[in-house]
């Protein structure tokens, strides 16, 4: 098929960068095509089947006929079952007017940036970052405005970067907690300390994308959005894929003043309307019942980390980090650049991670793609099996080096 001139595109999408995480999960699919035996470490997605409770509510749904357009903002038994989850879990007062369920926690973020960002306007992210906050900034017309801690800190930035990164022009803050890519979880200190900073700021909103909560390795939670000063300017992002396995089922909201609420209805009323009806009372019963299930998942995740983090331990050259959530590690890999194995020299993170992908057929993400080039994303969302003959292999491949 001839090539499509690039005039015909919109400059929107040629300077758009395709999502690291998809690339390295199709080249694992090329490779297994040509007969490789890949182990796939790049995905953020549980390997876990959706509990049966919740598959079964949605049975129940089609069956009632549940197969309708929904309101734009999700059904009124959903709205008012997240805001019972919010007041229960996270001590926010978001009344149902004040949420908006979307197709997935990323049209949530999307949204939030059209309704709130002008040309020019600035967003302090906390770096290393998931890979799409960047790109969705830009879409809107956003600045990002990396905010960088390395593994020396678990990531976390201090009080004092944050206040440095703030100017006129910023329009909110935006991290995750727990965090992909690195699992860091932000304590209830460390989130006082930046509401300190932020509480001098007023024009400042928070974004707080807690997508991870349920897969949270400490004994707390916290929400930014519970600390009286911030309390009426932060927007509390989630969904149902993570901890509950549910990636396929595009299911996210978020609590936000009823302003922004109003926008971002608004916003996905032109795009894709609600989200889907059966989806969303499968959503009611995951809220609202039996959390055994994910609990049982979070304590698996917990166990693999502790097996990833022990035989990365043992591999010369990796700097691992210690996760506390989510189910990513973020290690440091920057003693490799440089070394070679005779063909292929390790320049940087990108390097390392198409060497590992080649060599020991193992896909990993660039941390280049999160903001931090030295670095690279593993998720251990994989059997313990999987996770411990890919870092076998991966261990092997990188002694080749010189």
């Amino acid at each position: 098929m001839a090539s499509v001139p690039s005039s015909v595109l919109s400059e929107r999408v040629l300077t758009l960068a395709e999502s690291e995480t998809l690339k390295m999960a199709r080249m694992a699919r090329e490779l297994r095509a040509q007969g490789y035996d890949v182990i796939n470490l790049s995905l953020g997605e549980p390997d876990f089947d959706t509990p049966q409770h919740i598959k079964e509510a949605a049975y129940q749904a089609l069956k009632e006929g549940y197969t309708k357009y929904t309101p734009v903002a999700g059904l009124p038994e959903l709205t008012r079952a997240i805001s019972e989850k919010f007041k229960r879990d996270n001590q926010l007062d978001y009344k149902p007017e004040q949420i908006v369920v979307s197709n997935g926690a990323k049209q949530t973020i999307y949204n939030i940036c059209q309704v709130l960002l002008n040309p020019g306007d600035e967003v302090v992210l906390f770096a290393p970052y998931w890979v799409s906050y960047w790109e969705i900034i830009k879409l809107s017309g956003g600045k990002p405005v990396p905010v960088y801690a390395g593994v020396e800190r678990e990531f976390k930035p201090t009080p004092e970067q944050l206040e440095a990164a703030i100017t006129p022009r910023t329009k909110f803050l935006l991290f995750s907690s727990p965090c992909n890519p690195t699992g860091a979880v932000f304590d209830r200190n460390e989130l006082a300390a930046y509401v300190e900073v932020l509480a001098r700021y007023e024009h400042v909103y928070v974004v707080s994308d807690e997508i991870y909560e349920y897969i949270n390795f400490t004994h707390e939670h916290v929400s930014i959005g519970s600390f009286a000063q911030v309390r009426d300017r932060t927007i509390t992002v989630n969904g149902f894929a993570k901890g509950f396995a549910m990636t396929g089922w595009r299911l996210g909201y978020m609590g936000a003043p009823k302003f922004i609420a109003d926008a971002c209805a608004k916003i996905q009323g032109q795009v894709t309307s609600g989200a889907a009806a059966f989806s969303q009372k499968a959503g009611v019963i995951a809220l609202l019942s039996d959390l055994s299930p994910t609990r049982a998942m979070r304590e698996a995740f917990r166990q693999r980390r502790d097996i990833v983090l022990s035989m990365l331990e043992e591999i010369p050259g990796i700097r691992a980090n210690h996760p506390e959530g989510a189910f990513y590690v973020f290690p440091d890999i920057s003693e490799f650049f440089g070394k070679t194995d005779g063909q292929v020299v390790i320049e940087n993170a990108d390097d390392f991670c198409d060497f590992i992908m080649n060599r020991a057929h193992v896909a990993l993400v660039s941390g280049t793609a999160f903001g931090d080039p030295n670095a690279f994303r593993l998720s251990y969302a994989a059997s313990e099996t999987q996770l411990r003959e890919a870092i076998r292999r991966m261990k092997a491949t990188l002694q080749q080096l010189r």
